[in-house]
């Protein structure tokens, strides 16, 4: 998919995520939706998708969110990297792709950030954030993961015809 294409999509994911969501949010936990759309570039087009989407993704969400500059890219960076490595392994057309994706992937980007959080001096609660924090953001990112993963497959179709 050509990169204006992929911009787009971010930019119009950032806006609906920082915009809508928070109205949804539970406890002041909302999905991550370019979290979604960086698993599903990486899974359905590869590691150099996964990071690219990953890294413009972070960046944005980084220079919207204004907290730690730099934690988001490389979290998704990570994980763009990781969905990548699998897209040879997987199924893309199955509904639980996106699902079992998320589930894992929801995890480790939320470990990656604690343990970040933690190397960058802040007092983590590791126990509480599991707890507490985990379970809704997991369930909501799987929830839309499964909508935004058929958005960005269809969209490489589309390319391509």
């Amino acid at each position: 998919m050509i990169p204006v294409v992929w911009a787009a999509l971010i930019i119009v994911t950032l806006a609906l995520q920082s915009a809508l969501l928070p109205v949804f949010a539970f406890n002041g936990i909302k999905p991550d939706l370019l979290l979604i759309i960086t698993v599903s570039a990486g899974l359905l087009y590869g590691k150099e998708h996964g990071v690219g989407v990953g890294f413009f993704a972070g960046l944005v969400q980084d220079l919207a969110a204004g907290g730690i500059f730099g934690l988001n890219t490389l979290t998704k960076i990570l994980i763009g990297l990781l969905a990548g490595s699998a897209e040879r392994k997987v199924f893309k057309e199955h509904i639980l792709l996106p699902l079992t994706a998320m589930a894992v992937t929801t995890v480790l980007s939320y470990g990656a950030i604690l343990v970040l959080l933690m190397l960058f001096g802040y007092k983590v609660n590791f126990v509480a954030a599991a707890v507490n924090n985990l379970p809704p953001q997991m369930l909501y990112n799987m929830i839309f993961s499964v909508p935004l993963h058929w958005v960005v497959y269809r969209l490489g179709r589309w390319r391509h015809h």
